[in-house]
C-alpha cells in the first residue's frame, strides 16, 4: 500500500500498557456475532460465544506493562489506514447529506473490556455497536500470515476496513434492525441474517478501498488480490474446516470464502453502496 506522508487517525485509543487476564467473552446480539469467525479460528466453539454458556467467569485486576515491543511502525500504519477509512466515508456520507462520525479503535494486548463484555486476544479484532469501538490486538495482524495464510499490507488493512464497516451499519442503522430481525428468529434465520450482515461489511470494505485509491492512490500492484485472499481466508468453510475437518453450512454466520471475496470484490469495483445490499437474497 502506498500510505507515504498520509496522516494518522486521531481516534486512536491505545490501552495496550494495561493488561487484563481473560474473563469471558462478549456474548449474545450482534457484539457476539462479529466474535465468531475468529473464535473458529483459534477453537472456540462459536455456540459458546452466542449463548454465554461456559466456565464461570473469574475476577481479575488489571496490570500495567509496556506494549510489546516491534509494534511502532504496525501501529502507525493502522492508524494511518484508519485514517483513509475517515476520509472516503466522510465523502459518502457528505454526498449523501449526512455527516460521518467515526469509531474509535482501541489498542489492547491480551485482552480488553468492551461494552459488550471482555474479551481476549484470541478472538481477533472485532466491533462493538454498545460503545462503538473497534478492538484489535496488533499481534494478530502479525499473525496473519501463519494463522490465516493471508499475507500483506493491505491484507491487514482490509481487516480494519471490515470492521469499520460493521460501524458505518450502526450508524445507518442496519445493525439494530438486523438484530431486532434475530431476536425474532429461529437459529438457521439468525445464522443466515448474520450472514448477510458480515457479507455487508465485506462489501463495505471493498466500497472504501475503491474510494480510497481513487482520492488517494494507496493501491499497488497486488494489493486486491490480498484483499481477496484475506477475504477468503476467513471464510465459514474454510474456517470450519481447519478447526474441525468438515463443513457445516447451515452453521455459517460470516459466509463462504467465495461469498466473501465476492462481496469484497463487489465493493471494490463498484465503489457504490447501493452494491452492498446482500439482504436482497436475489443477489447473493
Amino acid at each position: 500500500m502506498r500510505l507515504g506522508g498520509q496522516r494518522e487517525s486521531s481516534n486512536v485509543e491505545d490501552r495496550r500498557r494495561m493488561g487484563r487476564v481473560p474473563v469471558g467473552i462478549a456474548g449474545g446480539g450482534i457484539g457476539g456475532v462479529v466474535l465468531v469467525v475468529l473464535a473458529l479460528l483459534f477453537g472456540v466453539d462459536p455456540s459458546v460465544i452466542l449463548s454465554g454458556d461456559g466456565p464461570a467467569p473469574q475476577q481479575e485486576t488489571a496490570r500495567y506493562a509496556p506494549p510489546p515491543e516491534g509494534q511502532e511502525e504496525l501501529r502507525r500504519f493502522v492508524s494511518q489506514v484508519l485514517a483513509t477509512t475517515e476520509d472516503a466515508w466522510s465523502d459518502i456520507f457528505r454526498a449523501n447529506g449526512r455527516t460521518y462520525e467515526p469509531p474509535r479503535l482501541v489498542l489492547f494486548s491480551g485482552a480488553v473490556q468492551s461494552a459488550c463484555g471482555t474479551a481476549s486476544t484470541a478472538v481477533g479484532p472485532f466491533y462493538c455497536p454498545g460503545d462503538q469501538r473497534v478492538y484489535l490486538d496488533l499481534s494478530f495482524l502479525q499473525d496473519m500470515r501463519r494463522s490465516l495464510g493471508a499475507p500483506g499490507d493491505f491484507a491487514q488493512a482490509y481487516v480494519i476496513a471490515h470492521e469499520v464497516g460493521h460501524h458505518v451499519q450502526t450508524v445507518l442503522g442496519i445493525t439494530g434492525r438486523v438484530d431486532a430481525l434475530r431476536r425474532r428468529s429461529d437459529t438457521a434465520e439468525a445464522n443466515a441474517l448474520s450472514v448477510r450482515l458480515e457479507l455487508q461489511a465485506d462489501c463495505f470494505a471493498g466500497v472504501w478501498a475503491n474510494r480510497a485509491d481513487a482520492a488517494q492512490g494507496i493501491l499497488e500492484r497486488g494489493d486486491i488480490e490480498e484483499g481477496l485472499n484475506a477475504a477468503a481466508a476467513v471464510g465459514d468453510d474454510r474456517l470450519q474446516r481447519r478447526a474441525r475437518g468438515y463443513v457445516v453450512p447451515e452453521s455459517f454466520t460470516h459466509g463462504s470464502s467465495a461469498q466473501r471475496a465476492g462481496w469484497f470484490r463487489r465493493g471494490m469495483e463498484s465503489g457504490d453502496l447501493r452494491a452492498c445490499d446482500t439482504f436482497d437474497t436475489a443477489r447473493r
